[in-house]
């Protein structure tokens, strides 16, 4: 688990070396253990070639692990992330005559790559995001994970060169870099709450798809995929509830077990809710000893799950751990996560995690989460709805749809959920609808808010391609979209910002291939939501974990903009120097903030991710112009 950063460049342009040390120590937090750094113009007299990488060590502690790591060949890796299964592909590479001589996982992708090439990549069962210099092919090949789950930005030079890196924050530093703001994304920000891939808030800046690899040679950059999530066309199987289960618990298992392996400590987050209650569960039987848990709650008692992380520690005998945040905190750290994110911050519960991350980084380096399950397994309020909803607008009338939409606008100002499915059952177009669900308005709000209307951009078609039922068309985007280009990100950067890794068992490949399989029916259950899992825990999980409702790590920003941050807010949206004023129409602005705070509607959605966009134009000052 590292931070990694680079470039190829023309000759006539090269940089000093120190200006790769001091952007590659930039992702310090990344990789506290160590750094190395390599620059090189020998092989191509046409191209400087530089890597630098920062390293957190997590696997084979010993110098060994060093990178960049180069092999016989005289190629060159800086590796992001881990292979869990790297000791079965140890073994695999073996028959293939391929010699050792070192333990880590980084090695055995260099000798993976030597011999498969690209076909390695689809047997990684990790995390990951490398770059691979090959001095005699004249190439350099990067990669990502198939879920996106370890990030990797590039940036094309007009020239033909390229810079790449793990967080944002390092590439806009590269001297000359064009910092133009991508006006493009912005009303996609307003609508999804985050910048779809591959785009960011940068135009000159990319983000790498998951599931890709990218080959650069001699100033062409050519980008493709190597995995597609099977949620996007396979035929679900004729299989009962007992051979789900069971398939189900057998490969949970094997990724709980596989994201065991670690020469140094870890522990795991716990949050009181079912996904990580069955990690820390998995973790103890596994292991055979009390497990390390880290909670954090906040303050307000009706918005902290730490009572339920309590009932699981203790039902484990788990070493807990708890931290209670204050509002203050929330936006004490906001600018400091901004700049981490590399994007503004679309979800509060961002702070908490890193403030967790920073606590548990006291006792463990490494942390087992249950992030990803409900994108896995339908546990969203939406893939129950999704499947009726072409039903009901077969049967109602546009005109009455448009009503129910209306209505929605008319709800309580507490009837935060009913408003959201109200609305997703008035859009009759899928792709608009995925935005609805967690967005923060619809494609015409956000137009409207805007100062200047801009043609829209099209999306990546990918995240909305799959060939399924409604519901695997929708868990095909969380998969695609949601999660690498949101939730992802925020585990990845909040927790790196600490110096600690994160591994989600739920997000691996061989789980994801056998969930696929499962008719719909046997993933929602007679009630909706995680059947498999929670069949699959039953007998692990105290009862009350078990049948309690879904709450989320909610964060209580509705009430804090009405109250001890409203003038915050303000001055940040309304106040003279705000950038966000400039970007939209101030009177929709002042009216939006206005029926906030008055409690006549609820724009907490669209008011964080405003706040957000704000600060980030504050801490990374692109060009607006």
């Amino acid at each position: 688990m590292c931070g990694i950063f680079g470039w190829v460049v023309p000759s006539a342009r090269a940089l000093d070396s120190q200006v790769l040390t001091e952007l590659t120590d930039l992702l310090r937090h990344r990789g506290p253990d160590g750094a190395g750094y390599w620059v090189d113009t020998s092989e191509n007299p046409d191209w400087q070639i530089a890597l630098g990488h920062r390293r957190l060590a997590i696997i084979d502690l010993s110098p060994g692990g060093a990178q960049p790591m180069s092999d016989e060949l005289g190629r060159q890796l800086i590796f992001n992330g881990e292979i869990y299964n790297y000791l079965e592909l140890k073994e695999e590479l073996k028959g293939h005559q391929a010699h050792f001589r070192t333990s880590s996982d980084t090695e055995v992708l260099l000798k993976g790559l030597e011999i498969l090439g690209p076909d390695i990549l689809p047997k990684l069962r990790g995390m990951f995001a490398f770059a691979l210099w090959d001095p005699k092919r004249g190439e350099l090949i990067l990669a990502r994970d198939a879920f996106g789950k370890k990030p990797l930005y590039i940036a094309e030079l007009p020239e033909g060169g390229l810079i790449f890196g793990s967080e944002l924050h390092a590439l806009t530093a590269f001297p000359g870099l064009d910092r133009s703001f991508d006006w493009d994304s912005l009303e996609e920000y307003l609508v999804y709450r985050y910048v779809p891939g591959p785009n960011t808030f940068f135009r000159s800046i990319k983000k790498l798809p998951p599931g890709h690899f990218a080959v650069w040679s001699n100033g062409n950059l050519t980008i493709r995929r190597y995995y597609t999530p099977p949620f996007a066309d396979t035929e679900p199987e004729p299989i009962g509830m007992n051979e789900a289960v069971k398939r189900f618990t057998e490969t949970l298992q094997e990724s709980v077990r596989l994201r065991l392996r670690s020469d140094a400590p870890f522990g795991a987050f716990l949050s009181g809710g079912i996904d990580s209650a069955a990690v820390v569960g998995l973790m103890s039987q596994e292991l055979g000893r009390p497990v390390q848990t880290f909670s954090a709650g906040f303050s307000e008692s009706d918005h902290s799950e730490l009572p339920y992380a309590r009932l699981v520690a203790s039902h484990f005998r788990a070493h807990h751990h708890e931290i209670v945040v204050p509002s203050s905190a929330v936006f004490d750290f906001l600018s400091e996560a901004v700049w981490h994110r590399g994007a503004p911050v679309s979800e509060p519960a961002d702070i908490p995690i890193l403030l967790l991350a920073r606590e548990a980084a006291k006792k463990v380096k490494m942390v087992l989460t249950g992030e990803g399950s409900d994108e896995l397994l339908a546990g969203y309020p939406k893939h129950k709805f999704e499947p009726r909803i072409s039903q009901y607008q077969w049967l109602l009338p546009s005109i009455l749809q448009d009503t129910t939409s209306a209505l929605a606008n008319r709800l309580p100002y507490g009837a935060r959920r009913a408003a959201t499915a109200l609305r997703a059952f008035s859009v009759r177009d899928p792709e608009a609808r995925m935005a609805v669900w967690f967005g923060a308005m619809s494609p015409t709000e956000a137009g409207a808010l805007m100062a200047q209307s801009r043609p829209r951009r099209r999306l990546d078609p990918f995240p909305f391609s799959g060939s399924g039922s409604a519901l695997k068309r929708t868990l095909l985007f969380d998969q695609t979209s949601w999660l690498p280009d949101n939730l992802l990100e925020r585990g990845d950067r909040m927790m790196m910002a600490a110096g600690i890794e994160g591994r989600m068992p739920f997000m691996d490949v061989e789980l994801a291939r056998t969930v696929a399989a499962f008719p719909d029916h046997i993933l929602l259950g007679a009630k909706g939501g995680k059947a498999v899992l929670r069949e699959a825990v039953g007998r692990l999980l105290p009862r009350e974990i078990l049948k309690r409702r879904k709450v989320g790590f909610r964060v209580p920003v509705e009430l804090w903009f009405r109250t001890t941050l409203r003038d915050y807010l303000h001055d940040h949206l309304l106040g003279a120097d705000s950038q966000v004023a400039v970007m939209c129409d101030r009177n929709k602005l002042a009216q939006m903030f206005d029926e906030h705070t008055t409690g006549r509607r609820n724009h907490e959605k669209t008011l964080w991710a405003l706040l957000n966009l704000e600060i980030f134009t504050r801490v990374f000052r692109p060009s607006l112009t």
